[in-house]
């Protein structure tokens, strides 16, 4: 059975088709980084068990720059989700994404300022994983055809720039963006994706292409009320995607993700304090022979 973690809105868990749903209480345990945004909704599609974590919370409570992220990604490891799809509203920095696009990015630049972005801080373990390749090709390579079989129109590739929050860009930040070669600009992915590489995870983006953020001056500039408007009519294609991608799932285990700590803890572990590894043992547990 593969077991896939959803990190989305709130909208997400409550499509046709998903069977046995149920809260995970324990799902809101401190694991050492503090509270994860929601409990953790769990149901099944067909053989595959899905895990839904609310990114901002079911009331939408937690602005970007202030969710948990390491909580979130401990939370959805310790449920036994073996890989990540991040659900998420973009806006677009390139006339040829239009808002109700999908884009399935595959790198990432990160403008985010104060988000914790490691669970190796102040741990008594150093560890320096690979990020070159943020996105994993085969989950994304799944969800782009996925997103083509329910017809949404699909962009397989792009960089999405995570700004800071909770303001949108300024004109000459969205412009500097575009001279970067950027495609989408967003508020969550980071320091999201970097921990679920920690998390030995593998992680896939899909972008819901909102607006155009405020570069393209025939273009109302980006609103609150104009993000919701587009969202709503993206939920069903996001469900839909979600429902297709559960029955094709990759190997997880076939994944550079699935072993990114072997060679990245740079720690002896004699030399690593009994706190650091109680602390870590989800993540480091595996590497270290722990049990």
């Amino acid at each position: 059975m593969r077991v896939l973690g959803v990190i989305g809105g709130s909208g997400l868990y409550d499509m046709p088709g998903l069977e046995r749903r149920r809260e995970l209480p324990e799902s809101t345990t401190d694991l050492g980084f503090g509270a994860p945004s929601d409990a953790i909704i769990e149901g099944f599609l067909g053989e595959t068990r899905l895990l839904f974590l609310p990114r901002h919370g079911r009331d939408h409570r937690h602005p970007p720059h202030r969710v948990n992220y390491r909580a979130n990604l401990l939370a959805l490891k310790a449920a036994g989700a073996e890989q990540i799809v991040s659900v998420s509203a973009v806006g677009s920095l390139v006339e040829t994404m239009h808002p109700g696009d999908v884009v399935l990015v595959d790198q990432f630049i990160d403008r985010t300022r104060n988000r914790p972005s490691t669970y190796f801080e102040d741990a008594g373990v150093v560890a320096h994983v690979g990020f070159s390749d943020p996105i994993d090709a085969a989950l994304s390579q799944a969800l782009h055809a996925a997103t083509l079989k329910t017809g949404a129109k699909a962009h397989f590739g792009g960089t999405y720039v995570c700004i800071e929050g909770p303001q949108f860009s300024t004109r000459a930040e969205s412009n500097l963006y575009r001279s970067w070669g950027a495609h989408v600009v967003g508020m969550t992915n980071l320091p999201e994706a970097r921990l679920a590489r920690e998390c030995e995870l593998p992680y896939a983006t899909v972008g819901l292409v909102t607006d155009y953020d405020c570069w393209k001056v025939d273009e109302a500039p980006v609103t609150v009320d104009a993000v919701i408007a587009v969202l709503k009519t993206n939920v069903a294609a996001a469900q839909a995607i979600v429902r297709e991608v559960a029955a094709h799932l990759p190997d997880p285990a076939l994944s550079p993700a699935a072993r990114a700590l072997d060679h990245a803890i740079l720690t002896p572990p004699d030399h690593i304090p009994a706190e650091a590894k109680a602390r870590l043992r989800l993540l480091i547990g595996r590497t270290l022979n722990l049990g």
